[in-house]
């Protein structure tokens, strides 16, 4: 054998080759498994019911598993198939749409979003004049969140969504400062389903899910909790696939999902999002800005792409290291959860072959807290935010009516006893 491949160094050379990549696959495998039990730990701390974790390096998944379970009462666990809600996550599938549209120069993410969705309108003259796609993408069009006018007053019409946006009063000048908002990536959809006339939900599992192949998951729409800024369901495994395009310029099994251009832009800084220093516990760990449907920092001197996402009983967050060609998903049942970015940076500690930091330094000290509390016979119990010895300027029965706003809704406030 080994004086063949004297003759056909080529083969001897691939050999090598291959047992050591898949030596290193299995090492960082192990890697990640040695974490299992601090992972627990961490949903243990949070009471998180289920967890399913992937890693990815390069175009390999090098580890992928479920923790507890999905269904808690009838004790059926999650695993790497189980679909969880990824919340905003969705937004960075929102922004690739338009840097398809931008590749096959049907759009151009410097123009003003109403030249191709002229029904889109803003609060005055100057934000109409002004504010491009880009704004929109990057978050800075001085329109702060609003989220109350979809959350409690959803609706089953985008349209009705995106006539609200005219009436949603700017708290910054455009491009001023960075003020996170669903509504622009409900507009971001809305543009592209506009300048293809297919839904939003056809593009994504057109141009995205297929070449993907991202079969199980899937796009309900239920108002705004299910739209373009937040609506995706999917699994740890599927979205490896996805994290694995944005690792490898933007193709996935030699398919360019992703336009490298787009992706670029993408992932460098187009706002600064966070303009504090950083703390003294945690000097490597610093800027924070943002690009399109990412959040960027420097992670321990690593550039760190990432994005949460939260909705109703589900939190998320998906992380990749563009100059280490490593990316880390992990999505929870548990609604405004800390475990995913938790979980997250442990992963990353030791991919990255860091320093271990005590990221659940947090939930510990809550636990404690908690205990103590309980432990004080003298706590009240009661609403920590009413007032004692006050009552209403008005009485009750004035407090009755039909209640409207135009970038909101209508609200009814009744009596009843007392």
């Amino acid at each position: 054998m080994y004086y063949q491949n004297q003759k056909n160094p080529k083969v001897l050379i691939l050999a090598i080759a291959f047992l050591f990549t898949f030596s290193l696959k299995a090492q960082n495998s192990r890697k990640v498994a040695k974490l299992e039990k601090r992972i627990q730990k961490v949903m243990d701390l949070a009471n998180c019911a289920g967890m399913a974790v992937a890693v990815v390096e390069k175009d390999k998944i090098i580890y992928s598993k479920g923790f507890g379970f999905k269904d808690y009462e009838n004790k059926k666990k999650v695993d790497t198939e189980t679909l969880f809600a990824i919340g905003s996550c969705t937004k960075a599938f929102t922004g690739d749409l338009l840097g398809q549209l931008q590749e096959q120069e049907k759009l151009d993410l410097d123009a003003s979003p109403r030249e191709y969705l002229p029904k889109l309108k803003f609060y005055n003259l100057q934000m109409n004049s002004s504010i491009t796609i880009r704004d929109m993408l990057s978050h800075r069009t001085g329109l702060p969140r609003h989220d109350i006018s979809w959350y409690m007053f959803p609706s089953n019409s985008p349209d009705s969504l995106l006539a609200r946006i005219q009436y949603h009063e700017p708290t910054l000048t455009v491009r001023q400062g960075f003020q996170y908002n669903n509504f622009m990536y409900l507009a971001a959809g809305s543009l592209g389903a506009k300048i293809t006339g297919k839904s939003w939900e056809e593009n994504i599992r057109e141009n995205i899910f297929k070449p993907l192949k991202m079969s199980k998951s899937n796009l309900h729409i239920n108002e705004l909790l299910k739209a373009p800024a937040g609506s995706i369901n999917s699994n740890v495994l599927e979205m490896t696939n996805w994290t694995m395009a944005w690792i490898n310029k933007g193709k996935f099994q030699g398919n360019q999902i992703i336009p490298e251009e787009y992706r670029r832009e993408a992932i460098s800084s187009q706002m600064i999002s966070k303009s504090s220093l950083p703390s003294a516990k945690r000097a490597n760990y610093n800027f924070g800005n943002y690009g399109f449907g990412w959040f960027l920092s420097s992670y321990n001197s690593h550039v760190r792409v990432e994005h949460g996402g939260n909705i109703n009983g589900f939190s998320a967050n998906v992380c990749f290291f563009p100059n280490d060609s490593i990316g880390i998903i992990v999505l929870v049942n548990q609604n405004g959860s800390a475990v995913p970015s938790i979980v997250r940076n442990i992963i990353a500690d030791k991919m990255l072959g860091l320093k271990s930091v005590e990221w659940e330094e947090g939930l510990i000290k809550a636990q404690e807290s908690k205990k103590e509390k309980k432990e004080d016979e003298n706590v009240d119990e009661g609403s920590s935010i009413r007032v004692k010895n006050t009552k209403p300027s008005h009485k009750i029965e004035e407090y009755a009516g039909l209640f409207s706003h135009p970038g909101y809704g209508k609200i009814r406030i009744l009596v009843k006893e007392d």
